[in-house]
């Protein structure tokens, strides 16, 4: 069966997507105070975090480690609007990157990036590592109603 990357176009259709939506979050007004300026490699790190996630290739794990993007929320404060922003962002960049829009693709990236941002979201308010959420790897996301 076809994964979610590859139903994404691969590498390119999701760097398409996430350089889109990285440009809205810098853009944004409510996100912007968590980006900052923005960082140069980001783009290349969300897009190796999704396409592991999503069945490509192991990069984000062989390259970047999971303990770094853990690192990348500690302190943040991420709130619920702005986790909620985030998220409507996400998938508005998927409609601007043309990233197909059949319901089940549609469903798998909704619920990734509703899982993701809540993780980070958590781990942006924790005090210690206890208070972490307890995922310390890349989460392998399939098509709904598969295990």
């Amino acid at each position: 069966m076809e994964t979610l990357y590859e139903h994404a176009g691969g590498e390119q259709g999701l760097h398409r997507f996430v350089d889109i939506f990285y440009a809205s979050v810098l853009a944004d007004p409510l996100l912007q105070p968590l980006f900052g300026a923005g960082k140069p490699e980001h783009v290349a790190h969300l897009t190796a975090f999704d396409a592991e996630s999503f069945g490509g290739p192991d990069t984000f794990s062989r390259t970047m480690g999971f303990s770094a993007l853990i690192d990348a929320h500690r302190g943040l404060k991420i709130t619920e609007p702005q986790r909620q922003r985030f998220v409507e962002l996400y998938m508005q960049a998927a409609d601007a990157a043309g990233l197909p829009a059949d319901a089940p693709f549609r469903q798998a990236l909704r619920e990734h990036v509703e899982f993701g941002s809540r993780v980070a979201m958590q781990n942006s308010h924790a005090t210690n590592d206890a208070e972490l959420h307890p995922l310390r790897e890349v989460p392998q996301w399939t098509w709904p109603d598969q295990v």
